[in-house]
């Protein structure tokens, strides 16, 4: 199975450079690649992976363009090998640029069989790469398998290496427990709530830490662009937001081991966080031309921070990586009316969610916590899709057309496969 090791870098001055020049040199290459698409696509015409392949190597001898001889090649054909990869998956007009400013420098070194590991002492290890040649790294964890590639990245002013290994582990096909099941409700008051009444939550950033932030926010927008000032700010400000980041994935880490240890069945919401988070529309004012009515931006905007700030798509990520070794089934579930129906009696009506926190159902009186019960409506909504039977098997059964339907089958698939081995089912803002 295949699974990720990062480490902590320690360059020389020299490796440094040429890093920030490795890492420059891809942005390069990445951005010219997607403007040549893009430029492709507009003509109505195609250009692939391998033709932008064969003019990369063409330009390494053209004048002006020594630059890119002096990196590792394989760095720069894997830039346009993930190029080609988000084009296709997200489309040429949606794929972002690389910004020198706002990009972290990052690079993979594809071919495992070119990199060299050795143990120098109890704290320390070295690994040899391409042209970067020997990097000393720290030792925290053993690799636990073979190297398939590695990615040198920086954050803030560290530099990480993540080595992707194959550490010969296989999906169980039962697990420990397979009757348990579980629905997750992710929330903003508390960013975990299971189906068994728990709350998983946890502060990543204290009152202190947020005005603090909000001060280097200030000092940010008020230096000028370019200047010694701006730089210091900018680099606090990133030194803040990284601790926010590994305070959070190391939360989403330790809860994806306590659900996936435990629960067979684990269910979530389909949530698209990305239009959950959109702005708000303005309000033109009919009469008066140029001004506008009051929106609720603001509110919307806090709202936003609190939901981004939270991790939800991170959590689920987590989780799903790490029933690959416990082999529970991760599925998630159509969100609609979870969080305003009845779990006893099924009602429906907005009314039974009298607070964030308090459910009165309005039919049959039943009480319990708001986001517990969204969380049992989410379980009873995946074992129902478990219990659906397999599409293919279904006499006439014809192929969904669309995305959202060959997804829904992928998923009921699993959830057979899975029945026929197992007896039954705010803060800082994110940066």
């Amino acid at each position: 199975m295949l699974t990720g090791r990062k480490y902590l870098l320690d360059l020389t001055a020299e490796q440094t450079a040429f890093a920030e020049r490795i890492g420059g040199a891809c942005r390069a290459v990445w951005n010219t690649a997607l403007e040549q698409r893009r430029t492709y696509r507009r003509r109505g015409a195609f250009i692939a992976y391998h033709d932008q392949a064969g003019q990369l190597v063409e330009a390494k001898g053209e004048p002006g363009l020594e630059w890119l001889a002096g990196v590792p090649g394989h760095c720069l054909q894997q830039t346009l090998i993930d190029l080609d990869q988000a084009c296709a998956r997200h489309g040429t007009f949606k794929v972002r640029w690389k910004s020198k400013t706002r990009t972290r420098p990052s690079f993979r070194f594809p071919e495992g069989g070119k990199i060299a590991v050795e143990r120098l002492n109890r704290r320390w290890a070295r690994a040899k790469l391409p042209k970067l040649g020997w990097v000393r790294f720290r030792w925290t964890r053993p690799l636990g398998g073979a190297v398939k590639n590695a990615t040198v990245s920086r954050e803030g002013r560290r530099w990480y290496i993540s080595f992707l290994v194959d550490d010969g582990a296989q999906t169980p096909a039962r697990h420990a427990k397979p009757d348990a099941g579980i629905g997750v409700d992710r929330g903003v008051v508390k960013i975990v709530t299971t189906s068994e009444g728990r709350f998983h939550h946890k502060v990543f950033a204290t009152g202190r830490e947020v005005e603090h932030a909000a001060k280097l926010q200030q000092d940010l927008a008020r230096a000028t662009k370019g200047s010694n000032r701006r730089k210091r700010a900018a680099r606090r400000m990133g030194a803040v937001s990284a601790k926010i980041r590994r305070r959070r994935a190391d939360f989403a880490a330790k809860t994806a081991h306590v659900l996936t240890r435990d629960h067979n069945l684990i269910v979530f919401e389909a949530l698209k966080t990305k239009n959950m988070t959109s702005s708000v529309a303005p309000k033109p004012d009919p009469d008066r031309p140029g001004a506008f009515l009051p929106n609720g931006a603001a509110a919307k905007s806090g709202l936003n921070r609190a939901i981004l700030d939270k991790g939800w798509h991170r959590i689920e990520l987590a989780v799903r990586s790490k029933a690959r070794y416990t082999g529970s089934c991760v599925i998630a579930v159509n969100p609609a009316n979870t969080s305003i129906t009845c779990h006893e009696c099924k009602n429906v009506d907005t009314r039974s969610r009298k607070s964030q926190a308090v459910f009165v159902c309005t039919s049959c009186g039943h009480r319990d916590h708001a986001d517990v019960n969204a969380a049992k409506n989410i379980l009873t909504a995946g074992r129902a899709e478990l219990a659906q039977a397999r599409p293919a098997a279904r006499a006439g059964a014809r192929k969904p057309r669309n995305r959202v339907g060959r997804k829904a089958n992928r998923q009921a698939t699993a959830a057979q496969d899975l029945a026929t081995t197992s007896p039954g089912p705010a803060g800082i803002p994110r940066p």
